[in-house]
């Protein structure tokens, strides 16, 4: 089954790469390549739960080594041939390197050693159901959305078939590196999700796609290099290849904390951490889905994945204090950042960015209770910043724009996406959330372990996180009265990954007790090999319990106190005389003016301008730093 769910995506993206005219064959190969994917994703993870949910395989696979590295040459002369195509040489350079390096390793017979090559356990069955699950519902809602995108960007050649290609591939990788024990393995589908981004980030082809595709790959390429140095050191100077190895090594020998800040630095780049928060940013300019898969749900969740796994190895020395203090800084600069935004995706993707810090910053603790939260985070922030990256392009192609300026009134104008996008916003900072829980245990395990300043980036980045979702949830109810219904154009495959999304937003809320100590807590004591006691107590979850009630209730309760009752409209005092229809009102000048709302958006504080560099340059500094203290006192 393992080998299944790595190979038949990349199966179906052959399929769907060779079918190039659209059409109900296409739509029907899609639907049932998903299927497929769900059905045998979610047989292998209860399958593997009634077995103890763990598990390893394939301690001898010379000759599938053999073929990733064929793959990895591939790889290489595919970067080479865009590298030259556009003249950015620089990242057939760093693919030069790293994949000399890879291959005079697996040639030269030094990392032919001894260790199983795929391992299985409860963290790996939570990432299996991240991608297969959210994965192939962002595959279904693509369905639909490229349609609706190629007509309106008619400007662009369209090459749907090589977008769902791409997609499936992706999550072909993604298994791959999620099941991988074997560091090679992990390194080569590692570098496949890389090269996935870059050309479905590029997908339009304009100057602007183009140049942020390359930006995306050669940070992640940057990242891939010290993957790689890091597999040969492990190698030559260990004896290990295997990540577990490693992270066990890791929290007994002084020098196993050069490899293991080399795979931290990796992780720090693919989860897009300041200075490397740019590739996402600019991965805004590819279609949603690409957003909503790549850049929220899985691919970003490879580096935070690494970095969970490297937790036990994190705590205590100077690799962890790296971790965290990128982490902990890119949660609040991040968030900072996006209360300037008023481009729906822009904000998405700083809060991504933000959120991934939270989740560096708890494996960098590396204390139980912070990956507790950390995997917590994980989950939440997968299904609803998916749900909301979809939806957003959804409220795009029916409104003609993601503005959250243009969003006033939505709740009027497309009922329907408002409410997803409101359970959506609810998931991502109201009690009792998914997020709020996870930062609440986070909190909890960042005093105990007397980190202040995580404790001062965890209480500031969470005041700024609820400004700017404020804001955005604020306009979505702001009812004018000039608001009009609007045509919703989504399609049934949208709805479908959307409807699903939302269910499992509220769903997670409402079993994480039962996540915790069925998924969690017994992954936790395998890691830390110590008893793992509950980090939510049952005072709290029942505190919990009453805010949902809270929220379910109290809207019926109005609705009932309202029931019958007659209203009337009271017109807006605009600063004028107002024209009687709310629209419009008459100045000290006798002029008529139209009324507005918008938000505060404070790009005096908080603009880009203002932040942007100055962050990247701080956290440039401190990573330099950190990372040249911790190799050099190992050495």
């Amino acid at each position: 089954m393992v080998i299944f769910l790595i190979v038949f995506p990349f199966f179906c993206a052959l399929v769907l790469a060779l079918k190039k005219k659209s059409g109900l064959v296409r739509r029907i190969l899609q639907f049932t390549f998903c299927g497929i994917i769900v059905v045998a994703d979610l047989y292998f993870i209860v399958t593997s739960l009634i077995s103890g949910g763990k598990a390893q395989y394939f301690p001898e696979t010379h000759m599938v080594d053999r073929l990733m590295l064929v793959g990895e040459w591939l790889l290489l002369i595919l970067i080479c041939y865009y590298s030259f195509r556009y003249k950015k040489y620089y990242c057939a350079v760093l693919s030069v390197i790293q994949t000399g390096l890879i291959t005079w390793l697996e040639l030269s017979g030094k990392a032919e050693i001894v260790g199983y090559h795929i391992w299985i356990d409860r963290f790996t069955l939570i990432m299996a159901l991240i991608v297969g699950v959210i994965g192939c519902l962002i595959c279904v809602y693509s369905i639909g959305y490229m349609k609706d995108y190629n007509s309106h960007h008619s400007e662009y050649k369209d090459r749907r078939s090589f977008f769902f290609s791409m997609l499936f591939a992706f999550l072909g990788a993604m298994f791959g590196l999620i099941f991988s024990n074997n560091l090679i393995w992990m390194y080569f589908f590692w570098e496949i999700t890389s090269v996935c981004s870059f050309l479905l980030i590029g997908y339009n082809g304009s100057e602007e796609a183009v140049n942020n595709s390359f930006k995306a790959l050669w940070m992640n390429l940057l990242g891939g290099l010290g993957f790689a140095v890091a597999i040969a050191y492990s190698v030559l100077e260990l004896n290990i290849v295997c990540l577990q190895d490693l992270v066990q090594v890791g929290t007994q020998v002084e020098i196993a904390i050069i490899p293991v800040i080399l795979l931290a630095f990796a992780g720090l780049t693919k989860s897009a951490q300041m200075p490397f928060s740019g590739w996402l940013l600019g991965a805004m300019v590819a279609p949603t889905p690409t957003s909503a898969l790549l850049h929220s749900a899985t691919m970003v969740k490879a580096g935070v994945y690494l970095l969970i796994r490297l937790a036990p190895a994190l705590a205590g020395n100077l690799a962890g204090l790296m971790v965290t203090t990128i982490g902990g800084f890119t949660f609040l600069a991040a968030s900072m950042l996006a209360i300037s935004q008023s481009d729906g995706k822009k904000v998405l993707a700083y809060s991504t960015i933000s959120n991934l810090g939270l989740i560096a910053a708890c494996a960098g603790v590396g204390a139980y209770e912070a990956v507790w939260a950390g995997i917590f985070l994980i989950m939440f922030h997968a299904v609803s910043k998916s749900l909301l990256f979809l939806n957003t392009g959804a409220v795009e192609n029916s409104l003609g724009s993601r503005n959250v300026e243009d969003m006033h009134g939505l709740i009027v104008k497309l009922p329907g996406l408002a409410f997803i996008m409101i359970i959506g916003i609810a998931g991502m900072f109201l009690a009792p959330f998914g997020m709020l829980i996870s930062k609440w245990a986070a909190l909890k395990a960042f005093i105990d372990t007397n980190s202040v300043l995580l404790v001062i980036f965890l209480i500031y980045g969470s005041a700024t996180t609820l400004f700017y979702w404020t804001k955005w949830l604020s306009s979505l109810v702001a009812v004018h009265h000039y608001s009009d219904r609007l045509k919703n154009i989504t399609k049934k495959s949208e709805w479908v990954a959307l409807i699903t999304l939302s269910v499992m937003t509220v769903t997670l809320c409402l079993t994480f007790p039962f996540v915790s100590s069925n998924l969690i807590e017994p992954f936790l004591q395998d890691m830390f090999h110590q008893e793992v006691t509950a980090v939510i107590s049952n005072g709290n979850i029942f505190i919990m319990g009453m805010m949902l009630c809270a929220i379910l209730v109290l809207p019926l309760a109005v609705r009932f106190l309202t029931f019958g009752k007659k209203h009337k409209i009271v017109m807006s005092y605009m600063g004028g005389a107002n024209t009687g229809d709310d629209r419009s009102f008459t100045d000290s000048f006798g002029n008529e003016k139209k009324m507005y709302l918008t938000n505060w958006y404070m790009e005096e504080w908080f603009g880009e301008k203002k932040m942007l560099k100055p962050s990247l340059i701080l956290s440039t500094a401190g990573l330099v730093v950190l990372m040249i203290l911790a190799i050099g006192g190992a050495l």
